[in-house]
């Protein structure tokens, strides 16, 4: 009786095919906007997340100034000191790295050409606390270090604008009025959470940038790396601590500088697109339901057609629910058939639009099968008052009917 039933259904749609597009349009367009929507909202939140990770592993970044953000008061507040890097390394547990970090933008040129970019001036831990690898060179010895010579490391920006296909190991890089020597080549970690150039730099030993670029011993930031595993709250709290003790705060004093967590900024940023990710899909569902009214009205036009149809069957013994199981079927292959080629187009859109907006795309089974489902879902709803209309109709009068 199903394959009968089912075989029926699937003739009565073929005989009106484009009938049977236009009613499953709206599934279609819902389907696969619902998992176009999900897609790439979730390319989008793992891209946050690759972008904040990019940061730096388990990092929090110090600076002067009560808050983040305009009206800190960062530039009232005291800059921080080398000092301050190794007290914390060395008096604070659960820590993996420490790097005091001064930076500021000038032009550099070598070769003929002149590039502006960031120069920073740090130690080796900043490669551990910014999660960047050589791609070619060393990094500095503790010699260079100490003494604050000519090295540097530069980014793969500032390499491809001036020195083109050529090596720039070994080479000279000049600094406003100083030459340095290129000592290493950063790996590329391209664009950055918040849509900066991450590989537009020179790094360079921070007592170098403070004697013969800038001129003083102010340092912006301490970029602090917490161990995997390592409790997050007690570090800040011991942090806090040994800073306020090292700049002289009273009880009464308010901390004249502020710790950015940024595991908490990419979980905060991550919330934000996971919300926004839902209310585009809860929009984008709302043409479900106009593609199940879709085919309520044209089930209802289609009993209306058959109305003689339906009457005959029921003459020569057909059953009420035999009726109402061939026209529910009908609507649920309907809104099947709207399922499956809105998932079609969903997969090929979300792949186009992925690489387009450079986010990753990933595959969601559980989004394909949820939306499939709730079409079946929807030809099941709105498929059930037309087959019952039909399956009580009396044989006379159906026959009657002209």
């Amino acid at each position: 009786m199903w394959l009968n039933t089912l075989l029926l259904a699937l003739r009565s749609i073929r005989r009106n095919l484009l009938r049977s597009f236009l009613t499953i349009l709206g599934i279609v367009i819902g389907v696969s906007a619902v998992i176009t929507m999900v897609t790439l909202g979730n390319g989008a939140t793992m891209a946050v997340q690759n972008q904040i990770s990019g940061l730096g592993t388990n990092l929090l970044q110090v600076r002067p100034g009560q808050r983040l953000g305009p009206g800190s008061g960062g530039a009232s507040a005291p800059a921080f000191k080398d000092t301050d890097a190794d007290a914390i390394a060395t008096q604070i547990g659960g820590i993996a790295a420490v790097a005091p970090e001064a930076r500021t933008g000038t032009t550099v040129v070598a070769n003929g050409r002149n590039w502006t970019s960031s120069i920073i001036g740090s130690t080796n831990a900043w490669l551990i606390t910014g999660n960047w690898k050589l791609g070619q060179g060393r990094e500095f010895t503790d010699d260079e270090l100490r003494a604050g010579s000519a090295a540097c490391l530069i980014g793969e920006t500032v390499r491809r604008e001036l020195y083109g296909a050529r090596d720039a190991i070994g080479s000279q890089l000049r600094v406003k009025q100083m030459s340095c020597e290129v000592v290493g080549l950063l790996a590329s970690k391209g664009q950055g959470a918040f849509g900066n150039d991450q590989d537009d730099l020179v790094l360079m030993p921070i007592r170098t940038l403070q004697r013969r670029v800038t001129g003083n011993t102010r340092v912006n930031t301490l970029l602090v790396s917490m161990s995997d595993g390592s409790d997050a709250t007690r570090v800040k709290a011991s942090l806090t601590q040994l800073l306020r003790e090292r700049r002289k705060l009273a009880d009464a004093d308010e901390d004249n500088f502020n710790v950015l967590d940024t595991k908490q900024l990419a979980e905060t940023l991550s919330g934000t697109t996971k919300v926004m990710t839902m209310l585009l899909g809860a929009v984008a569902a709302v043409s479900l339901l106009v593609g199940g009214i879709g085919i309520m009205n044209i089930m209802l036009v289609s009993v209306t057609e058959r109305t003689r149809e339906i009457g005959l069957r029921l003459a020569i013994g057909a059953l009420e629910r035999e009726v109402l199981l061939q026209f529910l079927i009908e609507a649920v292959v309907l809104a099947a058939m709207g399922g499956l080629i809105g998932i079609v187009l969903a997969t090929g859109a979300s792949i186009a639009l992925a690489d387009l907006m450079d986010v990753p795309y990933l595959f969601n089974p559980g989004v394909n099968l949820l939306s499939f489902l709730f079409s079946a879902g929807i030809g099941v709803l709105f498929g059930y008052f037309p087959a019952r209309r039909a399956a009580r109709m009396d044989p006379i009068d159906a026959l009657r009917h002209e």
